[in-house]
């Protein structure tokens, strides 16, 4: 069988909220994939936080299936720290016009993969339904209320919501954001006393403080925003947030069950989690506000969910060491859609040991039948 060839085109645009940059490039950037020679009349289109989708490894697989792929990214490709959703939403509207008014696409796909899974849907909630609050201290743009909807959505190993992934993986044993690694004992998931196996009582405890965690950084960034108010004016500040691998379930394997290995997409967890890498490290009080907190972001998926009316599918793979079974049944029962599939598919996270042929076939498979 001869191999499709596949053409790829470089997309850029500014956005109704922001123009280029002075040395040059314009805040939304993708790479639009096509099979060589057509015009296809369903395309995907898929898009990220903080994560470069513009190379994303289904475009050029379900390219050679006949369809168009987008990989598209917002102004804050790399950049979360700065993150705004109203403005992340109206990005991503660019790209949704772009191919609808310039690539000939009738039938336009969302696909909500990973951490982009909550910010599609949102997106998809907010053309359909809007909703969304501004950043505290702003306002929204118009733009925000004239976003063109998609057609049909697909959630692929998609996290719940962005203050909920998060908040599933904070250490609990931090209590105060000034000492990092002071840790309280009682809480300490890498401490062999507690496990693994742990306990239930363990884990609710540990849950409940996970949350309290969150909270106690909310209630500190919005002080934060009335007191440097009040102090001198400054709009906002920068800080860092520590200790952001160590849910249960990676060191616990009992814990939502399934195919995958110990471990985080970091590797180790203990040691990741006394590192330097991971979501949410550095933010704005603002920007923690409108993506990481469970009281006040908008980025948090079953709200959204509930409003997304269209045929959609949640695919979920069986070794995935960052979401698991439990997210993607949560995410499938949230869909206002009433026609929704939910399938379980051997891989990982991103399907690198194998599994993508297979996956790519089950999207276009579902996507065909409900195209024509």
């Amino acid at each position: 069988m001869t191999a499709t060839a596949i053409e790829r085109e470089w997309v850029s645009s500014v956005s109704p909220t922001a123009g280029a940059a002075g040395h040059g490039p314009n805040p939304c950037q993708g790479i639009y994939h096509r099979p060589a020679g057509r015009t296809p009349t369903t395309a995907f289109i898929a898009t990220h936080y903080n994560v470069d989708f513009s190379e994303h490894y289904l475009a050029p697989l379900l390219a050679e299936h006949g369809f168009g792929f987008l990989g598209w990214n917002t102004r804050y490709r790399g950049n979360e720290a700065y993150f705004l959703l109203e403005h992340a939403v109206i990005d991503i509207g660019v790209g949704v016009r772009w191919l609808r008014e310039n690539a000939g696409v009738e039938t336009v796909v969302i696909l909500g993969n990973s951490g982009g899974g909550s910010l599609m849907a949102a997106y998809q909630s907010q053309a359909t339904a809007p909703d969304i609050r501004p950043a505290r201290g702003t306002e929204l743009a118009d733009a925000v209320f004239d976003l063109p909807a998609a057609d049909l959505y697909v959630s692929l190993n998609a996290h719940p919501g962005r203050p909920e992934v998060l908040t599933s993986w904070m250490d609990a044993a931090i209590v105060d954001e000034d000492e990092p690694f002071v840790r309280d004992s009682d809480l300490d998931l890498f401490d062999r006393r507690h496990g693994p196996p742990f306990e239930p009582e363990f884990v609710a405890h540990y849950r409940a403080a996970q949350v309290a965690r969150n909270e106690r950084i909310t209630d500190w960034a919005i002080a934060e925003l009335d007191r440097l108010a009040a102090a001198d004016g400054a709009r906002d500040r920068l800080f860092l947030l520590h200790g952001v691998w160590a849910d249960p379930r990676f060191v616990d394997l009992t814990l939502d069950p399934s195919d995958r290995e110990p471990g985080c997409y970091a590797g180790d967890p203990a040691r990741a989690n006394a590192g330097v890498l991971g979501i949410g490290r550095t933010n704005t009080l603002r920007s923690w506000l409108s993506m990481w907190s469970l009281r006040e972001s908008d980025c948090r998926g079953a709200p959204h969910l509930g409003r997304i009316e269209v045929p959609a599918l949640v695919v979920q793979s069986s070794a995935d060491r960052g979401v698991f079974p439990s997210d993607a049944r949560a995410i499938h029962k949230a869909l206002g859609s009433t026609d929704r599939a939910l399938e379980f598919v051997p891989g990982e996270h991103y399907f690198e040991t194998g599994g993508r042929d297979h996956v790519t076939d089950l999207i276009s498979d579902w996507v065909s039948s409900r195209t024509g």
